[in-house]
């Protein structure tokens, strides 16, 4: 809608990483330096961390634009919560290895042929691991194995992992992993953009797709944008697009603080971005991930433990269903009875006591209407509790 508008041939700030749009913040001009000095090396792991809609997707997306395929093979792995046997399948159908039915033995054994095969025709191979904080110890065991594979004294994988903040401490403090961080050749943290680089970041994706001024942007957005988005680029992305929407749904042919404003606070409202706010963005800890996290932290919570807790409070809500319908069902015999009396004795209900009998009455009923919002309260909670973040994560 607002690319029509603004004559703009594509959308500038969409979240799906593009090599296309790659920035060179002073964060990734270093990470990319600590790229060409580990690839340089032939051999070894490469990590890059940084925090969630940092770049990391898109500056390997950019590295592999560089790569030349008669030179170099490259593998890409996007993972899950892997054991070390599905990671070894995962990363022989990466490199095109048909490996269906086979055990991992087999799968390892189809890979290092791969890997001799490459190298017999001068070609080396990298093996990519995205969303590396989701690999068990024993799937990351599974890639140091793979890097002791070699064709006389040379070294037949490389190895880049990339990974969200928690990988960076979890490598850095398992036992079990010392083996692993001594073949770390070069290693990076990507951060957030510093301010003043905040307005060339959105004037270069704007760019890219034909943007020539229109919308113009006055300089204070630049500012509040950086205190509500911190710098990071996927926030800035989010922010940015919603801007563009509004401009063109409101025919603004300059975006202004007031308009930031408004989204901010629109944004804040449905929770599509609720860290947007005018101030510094405080970093959030990291929710703990299936993978390493489960070897490290004691305190996370075992299935067992989820599973008692749901029948516990499955248990709860049953008993206070059979109390409410027994509640209801006393009040409702006694409405029957009272009701019955009235028409046996019609004179109840028009000699001087008639105000008692229609007080009673009206009371019971609304009892019976108080249980009947407590359970609705009770239902509530039970489905907020189902749905909540602890839950699923549990």
């Amino acid at each position: 809608m607002f690319d029509d508008f603004y004559g703009l041939t594509g959308r500038p700030f969409q979240l799906t990483p593009d090599p296309d749009f790659y920035f060179e913040s002073a964060t990734h001009r270093k990470a990319l330096s600590y790229l060409g000095y580990g690839m340089a090396q032939g051999e070894g792991f490469i990590v890059i961390t940084g925090e969630i809609g940092s770049g990391k997707s898109t500056l390997v997306a950019h590295l592999m634009q560089k790569i030349d395929p008669d030179q170099m093979t490259v593998g890409q792995v996007v993972t899950s919560n892997l054991d070390g046997e599905e990671l070894v399948h995962v990363v022989a159908q990466s490199f095109g290895l048909d490996i269906e039915g086979h055990d991992k033995a087999a799968a390892l054994g189809a890979i290092e042929d791969f890997l001799h095969e490459e190298a017999r025709a001068g070609r080396r191979c990298l093996l990519v691991v995205d969303e590396s904080q989701n690999l068990s110890i024993e799937a990351l065991e599974e890639l140091r194995m793979m890097s002791n594979f070699q064709l006389g004294s040379h070294p037949l994988l490389q190895q880049l992992l990339l990974g969200q903040p928690e990988f960076k401490d979890v490598l850095a403090t398992h036992g079990e992993l010392e083996q692993l961080r001594q073949r770390v050749i070069a290693a990076h943290h990507l951060g957030a953009m510093e301010p003043e680089e905040l307005q060339p970041y959105i004037e270069h994706r704007l760019a890219c797709v034909g943007w020539q001024g229109n919308p113009a942007w006055d300089q204070r957005v630049f500012a509040e944008m950086y205190e509500a988005t911190g710098g990071i680029p996927r926030r800035v992305n989010q922010v940015a697009t919603r801007l563009l929407l509004l401009g063109a749904v409101e025919q603004r042919t300059r975006i202004d603080n007031a308009m930031l404003s408004s989204v901010l606070k629109e944004m804040a409202g449905d929770n599509a971005f609720p860290e947007a706010a005018p101030k510094p963005m405080p970093k959030k800890e990291p929710a703990p991930a299936p993978g390493p996290i489960k070897h490290v932290a004691e305190e996370h919570t075992a299935p067992e433990q989820v599973a008692a807790a749901s029948a516990s409070a499955s248990g709860q809500f049953e008993e206070l269903l059979a109390q409410r319908d027994a509640q209801i069902a006393e009040l409702q015999e006694a409405i029957a009875a009272l009701s019955a009396q009235a028409k046996a004795e019609p004179s109840v209900a028009e000699n001087d006591r008639s105000d008692e009998f229609f007080a009673r009455l009206d009371a019971l009923e609304k009892r019976v209407e108080e249980q009947e919002q407590s359970v609705k309260q009770v239902l509530t909670m039970m489905i907020e509790w189902i749905e909540g973040d602890d839950r699923q994560a549990a």
